[in-house]
């Protein structure tokens, strides 16, 4: 006991002074009930003083009899007395429940239904009410059909490009992978196929998309450049990790006889970030998107929605993986985008370690969690400002280019292409086109016969994972 006494409180831990308010003390429970279960500990002061409680045997009658008053469905927690220092306590251990959502019966099912976060317990919205009924039950949000909604209603072009050299998304696959399931007699689309490649994929999920947004400094006083990424989910990986480029400095490991590119931020830590948000994310949640934001010290990977009942950020960093989304998890895995489950969150933990970084921080803020990840040093937006046409004492290198090339668009696309090699649709979205213009294909196309843009891979010009570089003589063309 005298460990606890010593803990901070925290998501599965609080202290109470007495039974003078039940009604926080019952708001306490039920949200260990509903979230990660956690003790509550009667008798002891906000500063950790014991003092104890007077009529041991009475006061635990008069708990057992609050809960059972106050709290629907029936909730039974362990409640137990012990001795410190010469005083005896009550503790109150809950675990999660199977019966959750658990609410306070004074405030009934639709506004009593309360959840852990940090040291406070905060009221659910009806999507986290749902969201709990749900995970209680076993089901996943993404498995859900959409009996509104048929085949016509999904890219299946763009997701058979996906697929296409790793595996064949036919019938079968579109089965086994949830993608679509029976309804009344017929195949309908799940939640999760339109999560990742419905046509108008906002128009029943508003939120499932990705702003980033690079800020002055360390704060979001300023922001000096953003961008909303609509792309498939699968495909939103690679763009997001292509703005955080935009941004970065690069530099040569000159030690490397193959001189490779060393970025000043960690990518590799950064990508298994960005795709833990955008598989772990909730979007039965209504309110934001998954957010990216750059400062100069750091990296925020903001999701809608709290971590799943029965875990913890402790949990995670054993390896234990409970999945939100089945259906985006399958997708993912059957691309590469995911190596192992449970993994990727320890991955991010070891690549921090070994790049000699601040251990990443796992926060749940409001009803989201972000991920923040310190960078080794500052990296000041000025180092970006040269890909940003808009910045007007970086605007000449693009006006005289453009002047050379008799084509704004074939700058902009060839100082994007000098942080970081892109496709076609990346390009797109960092051009803030809504998709690949005749325009753009016409502009990449008199790039390469200029031999100013190479294709990464030339043995295969048509391949979905093609993208476009600057060749040595594009590099010279760039004014500096």
């Amino acid at each position: 006991m005298t460990d606890f006494l010593s803990q901070p409180e925290g998501k599965t831990l609080e202290f109470k002074r007495n039974l003078s308010s039940p009604k926080p003390l019952l708001k306490t429970l039920v949200a260990f009930a509903n979230t990660a279960g956690g003790r509550l500990i009667v008798g002891v002061a906000d500063d950790h003083q014991v003092l104890g409680v007077a009529n041991p045997l009475d006061e635990e009658e008069r708990l057992c009899n609050l809960i059972a008053d106050g709290i629907s469905p029936r909730l039974v927690p362990s409640v137990e007395m012990t001795t410190v220092d010469g005083k005896t306590l009550l503790v109150v251990e809950v675990f999660v429940s199977g019966s959750r959502p658990h609410w306070l019966k004074a405030e009934g099912p639709e506004h009593g239904v309360y959840v852990r976060l940090g040291s406070s317990s905060r009221q659910a919205d009806q999507a986290l009410i749902d969201e709990l009924r749900r995970t209680a039950q076993g089901v996943a949000f993404d498995e859900l059909p959409m009996p509104d909604l048929g085949m016509a209603d999904l890219d299946l072009a763009a997701a058979k490009k996906l697929f296409h050299g790793i595996s064949e998304l036919d019938d079968h696959a579109m089965r086994t992978l949830k993608l679509v399931t029976p309804y009344q007699g017929r195949l309908v689309p799940t939640k999760g196929a339109v999560l990742l490649f419905g046509k108008e994929r906002t128009q029943h999920f508003s939120d499932a998309w990705v702003q980033c947004g690079r800020f002055v400094g360390t704060d979001k006083a300023a922001i000096f450049d953003h961008i909303d990424i609509h792309d498939p989910l699968p495909q939103a990986v690679d763009s997001i990790m292509l703005f955080l480029k935009k941004h970065a400095m690069r530099g040569a490991d000159f030690s490397d006889t193959r001189r490779k590119d060393v970025w000043s931020i960690p990518l590799t830590l950064l990508r298994e970030a960005v795709i833990n948000a955008l598989v772990h994310a909730d979007y039965s949640q209504r309110g934001a998107p998954v957010r990216i934001s750059f400062f100069d010290d750091r990296i925020e990977i903001e999701n809608p929605g709290i971590l799943l009942p029965g875990m913890t950020v402790e949990d995670m960093r054993e390896g234990v993986s409970k999945i939100r989304n089945h259906v985006i998890a399958r997708v993912f895995r059957e691309l590469n985008l995911i190596e192992q489950w449970g993994s990727g969150v320890r991955r991010i933990y070891s690549e921090a370690l070994a790049l000699g970084l601040p251990e990443p921080q796992f926060l749940e803020v409001g009803m989201r969690l972000r991920v923040v990840v310190r960078l080794a040093e500052l990296v000041r937006v000025v180092a970006a400002a040269e890909s940003r046409p808009e910045s007007r004492p970086e605007s000449r290198p693009e006006s005289l280019l453009a002047a050379k090339l008799e084509s704004p668009l074939a700058a902009k696309v060839m100082l994007l292409l000098r942080n970081a090699s892109a496709g076609k649709s990346q390009l797109a979205t960092l051009l803030g086109h809504q998709s690949v213009s005749g325009e753009l294909k016409k502009q990449i196309r008199r790039l390469l016969e200029l031999e100013f843009v190479e294709m990464t891979l030339p043995a295969t010009p048509n391949s979905r994972l093609q993208q476009y570089r600057l060749t040595a003589l594009g590099q010279v063309q760039i004014p500096q």
